[in-house]
């Protein structure tokens, strides 16, 4: 029996409704792929390994959310190319976020993987923080969530 997805698009909590648009594991890997540079699905089914028609219905789960755009491949084939679009942008801390939580708890020590690095100066990027608005660093305990605004 097949087990029927919740939907969480009219929850008051936006953890639950961020998890309704990317909270499969395949699509937070499509999005990691797509600030990777990818955007044909050949290249994010080469990547991933995953069989196209779930990949297929992830992109299109993510063209539906607005987190990338399906657009015309530039050389004029009949392949479409998915694009990042503002709203996937904006997946970047969470992305980044997730791989260095990855890096500390999910590798031994010496342990060899991927390094995500400034551009610019080739330097591993810093951890990410949680401020606030004076820019004091704040923890779980810091912090509370509170009714609906």
């Amino acid at each position: 029996m097949a087990v029927r997805r919740v939907r969480f698009e009219e929850a008051g909590c936006p953890v639950s409704r961020s998890v309704d648009a990317v909270g499969d594991w395949w699509s937070l890997l499509i999005v990691r792929d797509a600030f990777d540079g990818l955007r044909r699905l050949s290249d994010f089914q080469r990547s991933l390994g995953v069989a196209k028609n779930m990949l297929s219905a992830r992109l299109r789960e993510l063209v539906a959310h607005g987190v990338l755009m399906s657009v015309p491949s530039p050389d004029g084939g009949f392949q479409r190319e998915y694009v990042l679009t503002a709203k996937g942008r904006d997946l970047f801390p969470v992305i980044v976020a997730l791989r260095q939580w990855g890096e500390r708890h999910c590798f031994v020590p010496g342990e060899p993987h991927t390094t995500l690095v400034d551009r610019v100066t080739g330097r591993p990027v810093a951890m990410l923080e949680v401020r606030a608005e004076s820019g004091a660093v704040l923890g779980p305990d810091d912090t509370v969530v509170t009714g609906v605004s």
